[in-house]
Parts: C-alpha cells; sequence; structure tokens
C-alpha cells in the first residue's frame, strides 16, 4: 500500500511538473517582440495647425491623453484626448504670443508654468517674451508672474516634490546685451526671483536639467551669442557647462573632456541613472556632437560626430533621455534622432531618424 502511495505522488508530481512547464513556456512565447508591435505605426500630424513652430511640448505624469503645446506666435494650447482636439487657453491672459518652454508641477499637475519668447534666434523671430506665466487650475487662468525683462527663456524646471520651488533658465535678449540673463530660481510659486548663476551681459542660460532623484542636482549650459541682421555668433568664452549640488546656491565650471571653446549647449540627465548625462555640443565641426557622462559631470566623451544631430546649432541643440532606459536618447535637430545604445554609433545601433 505504501509503495502504491508513493508511486502515485510521483505521477502527480511529474504531471504538476509538466503543467507547469507548459505554463512557462507559453508565457516566455507570448510576449510580443516591442519592434514588431510598433513597427506599424507612422507619425501624423495631430495640429494644431496655426500658430507657427511648436517650440514647447509638456505632457502631464500619469495621464497620458493630457498635453500642453506652445508656439512661436499662438500662445499655449492644451488637448486633453490625447491630441484629437486642442483648444488655445492663452489667449485673454499672456501679452506675446511667442513660447519658449512649459513646464507642469510633477506633484501637483494643476500648476503650470510657462516661459515666454522662443528660444531658437532666427532672424524671423516673431517677438520676444515678457517673463513668465503661472497657472494653478491647469490653464483655465493665468496669472503672470515675474522675469519680464528676461527677453527668451530655454527652460522651465519644477522640484519634483514641490510645486513653488521652480527654476528658469533665460536666454536673455537676441540683438544685444541686457543683464537680466541666467539662471533664476523661485520657493514661493514665482512672488519673489533670485539670479543663482550669471556669466555676463552677453551670455545666457541655454538649458537646465534637474536630477530627479536628487533635485539639489542641477545642470545649466551658458551660451554667448548675439544675432546679427547678416549673421550670428554663436560661443565665446561664457558658453559652458555647470553644476551645482545644493539647489543652485553655488555652482562650477566643468570641463574635462569637453572642447575649450563651445557655443550651444543642450543637457539631459537620465533618469534611469543621474550619473549619466548627456550633452550636444556645437563646436569646431570635427568636435561637435553628443558628448556623454558617466561620473555626474566630471569628466565627458564625445561619442558621436555625426552632423545630423549637430547641424543648425543656433536654431536646435536639444537632447531628451529616455525615463527608464539609460540606452536610449534622443537628439532633436532638423531630424528627431535616436540611439538604443547610450549615444555610441556602433555595429548594432546607429542613429536613426524616428520622423517620417
Amino acid at each position: 500500500m505504501r509503495q502504491l502511495l508513493l508511486a502515485a505522488s510521483i505521477v502527480c508530481l511529474s504531471l504538476c511538473a509538466e503543467a507547469q512547464r507548459k505554463r512557462t513556456a507559453v508565457r516566455e512565447t507570448s510576449i510580443p517582440d516591442p519592434e514588431s508591435v510598433y513597427s506599424s505605426l507612422k507619425w501624423r500630424n495631430i495640429g494644431p495647425f496655426r500658430g507657427g513652430r511648436t517650440n514647447a511640448v509638456c505632457g502631464v505624469p500619469g495621464n497620458d491623453l493630457l498635453y500642453y503645446a506652445g508656439y512661436t506666435g499662438g500662445g499655449v494650447w492644451k488637448t486633453d484626448d490625447a491630441g484629437t482636439s486642442w483648444r488655445n487657453i492663452s489667449d485673454g491672459f499672456f501679452t506675446t504670443g511667442s513660447i519658449g518652454d512649459i513646464a507642469v508641477a510633477p506633484s501637483d499637475p494643476n500648476v503650470v508654468y510657462v516661459g515666454s519668447g522662443e528660444h531658437a534666434v532666427r532672424g524671423v523671430m516673431t517677438s520676444y517674451g515678457d517673463g513668465v506665466y503661472k497657472s494653478t487650475d491647469a490653464g483655465r487662468t493665468w496669472k503672470k508672474v515675474g522675469l519680464e525683462r528676461t527677453r527668451h527663456i530655454s527652460d522651465v524646471v519644477v522640484h519634483p516634490k514641490n510645486p513653488d520651488l521652480v527654476y528658469v533658465a533665460a536666454q536673455g535678449a537676441v540683438h544685444g546685451n541686457n543683464p537680466e540673463r541666467g539662471v533664476y530660481r523661485s520657493n514661493d510659486g514665482g512672488l519673489t526671483w533670485k539670479r543663482i548663476l550669471h556669466v555676463n551681459d552677453s551670455t545666457g542660460a541655454s538649458s537646465l536639467s534637474m536630477d530627479p532623484t536628487n533635485p539639489r542636482i542641477l545642470y545649466a549650459a551658458t551660451w554667448e551669442h548675439r544675432r546679427l541682421p547678416w549673421s550670428v555668433r554663436s560661443g565665446g568664452p561664457g558658453s559652458a557647462i555647470w553644476k551645482s549640488t545644493d539647489g543652485g546656491d553655488n555652482w562650477r565650471r566643468l570641463t574635462e573632456g569637453l572642447p575649450p571653446l563651445v557655443g550651444k549647449i543642450g543637457l539631459a540627465v537620465s533618469p534611469a541613472n543621474p550619473n549619466r548625462v548627456f550633452a550636444i555640443v556645437e563646436t569646431e565641426k570635427s568636435k561637435s556632437g553628443l558628448y556623454r557622462s558617466d561620473d555626474a559631470g566630471r569628466t565627458w566623451n564625445l561619442l558621436s560626430n555625426d552632423q545630423d544631430i549637430s547641424s543648425r546649432s543656433w536654431y536646435y541643440m536639444e537632447v531628451a533621455a529616455d525615463p527608464l532606459n539609460a540606452n536610449v536618447v534622443y537628439v532633436l535637430n532638423a531630424p528627431l534622432m535616436r540611439s538604443i545604445d547610450g549615444g555610441r554609433p556602433s555595429k548594432r545601433s546607429e542613429w536613426a531618424t524616428e520622423t517620417p
């Protein structure tokens, strides 16, 4: 009897093991390859079909249907159905239609900041900006909250847990010197501002990026530039990458591995690996391109000199790091480009164009 029970137990265990193996095999083979799932998707224009160039787009964490878009002459627009329909939300509140950047507070999606004045120094700019606007009801109403003389704002960054702590990168006037350039900080939601980084009256801030895992760490790019009627002057001693580890009270210039003379720079900290920082850098043609630091800015290496990611630098020079994969990085230029190997072209993955 004992032998029969033992034999029956062995048979049952074998059957259970086989069933588990089949279930596991089904699970392993039923997961589709992401590339095969999305390969048939195509880019399409979803509007809104007025307002000029789209200079700023901002999503809302936790809501993949809600987006804000800022234009060079059409103000701020909003969609809550993933672009099927748009409505203008700045008319009647803003006194300029030129938008530089939009930021939604990660801890309170009702709080939205807009920096006015497009940051591409084109010869046919619609208008300069007149400071920062703020909404506390998700864009239904707006109030101007200062920095009127910054003219052109390139980036707005909000603390991940405090909607009243906001940073603004002010690029400044295009055609002449102005002392209001630099990086500003407000601890009270825009009631008061303090300039925390300033180089000189001809050098503004072209990019600002925060370490989302430690918001006391900030990286800023400054750009010495001037738009003349017949040309653009880009670069000079004031152009550089800076780092702060105390929320902007103090800054250190980063130089190791970077060219000695640079122009416009775009920055992005990788949320997936905050020690990894990307910089798209304008400099002499043989050294321009994507630089990367894997030690939080202490040293830098040129990973790609592909001219498709660094041409027309006075217009573009923006980089975005994937929030989940430290090896995926996007560069916005005349085409939208993506790398899946951390920005380093290789036999496995070259830069791929993402636009139609």
